[in-house]
């Protein structure tokens, strides 16, 4: 509905909404938070679908000032917005970690949950930027969860592994893969050899 809400007005005045005030209408109090999470998300969601491929880009207010950006240009890495285009009661930021080699940087939208530590906001920033340069074999920066990556990578190859032993259809394929066994939620993933359980092999 939002989509073809959002390509009628784009055809009767050739531009895309600066704002949307979203009213909703028989909510209680209990139902505020699916509200936030699921159709707000769903509003999010079909006004990306219909801009594919764009991302917020940063740039700094002054050019040519050194001390303010890189010689390519970009902002400095270590940026931080936090305001004017985030989310007015949550909490949400974006951070520019990285110095930009080619083209336009672009920043990491970070959203944050849950935070029983009570961090302010200026610690979490922080210690997201410093957990961007512990990547072991590189100066550059690289997101927080980037090493959940790569275990979540290494696990499923030795699903798609143990489903070829077996004759079943690669994990690849989709959901035909659990037609023929047990979902994989159940299965048994190989053995870690004890010498390797407690490092980061999969790197």
């Amino acid at each position: 509905m939002i989509r073809e809400l959002l390509s009628s007005f784009f055809k009767r005045t050739g531009r895309k909404p600066e704002r949307i005030i979203f009213y909703r209408d028989g909510v209680s109090e209990g139902q505020f938070s699916h509200v936030l999470l699921h159709e707000m998300d769903a509003i999010r969601k079909a006004c990306a679908s219909l801009q594919e491929g764009h991302h917020t880009r940063l740039f700094p207010e002054v050019h040519g000032r050194r001390d303010l950006t890189e010689k390519s240009g970009n902002i400095l890495p270590g940026t931080v917005v936090d305001t004017s285009i985030c989310h007015p009661s949550e909490f949400d930021f974006y951070l520019c970690s990285h110095a930009g080699i080619k083209g336009t940087s672009m920043a990491t939208h970070y959203h944050v949950l849950y935070d029983e530590n009570r961090f302010s906001a200026d610690a979490l920033q922080l210690l997201t930027n410093s957990l961007c340069y512990t990547k072991f074999n590189s100066l550059r920066a690289v997101p927080p969860a980037y090493y959940a990556h790569l275990a979540a990578f290494r696990a499923r190859y030795y699903d798609e592994q143990a489903e070829g032993a077996n004759g079943g259809a690669s994990a690849v394929s989709g959901g035909a893969a659990f037609a023929s066994g047990d979902p994989a939620a159940f299965r048994r993933l190989p053995e870690v050899k004890d010498n390797v359980k407690e490092v980061m092999f999969f790197c």
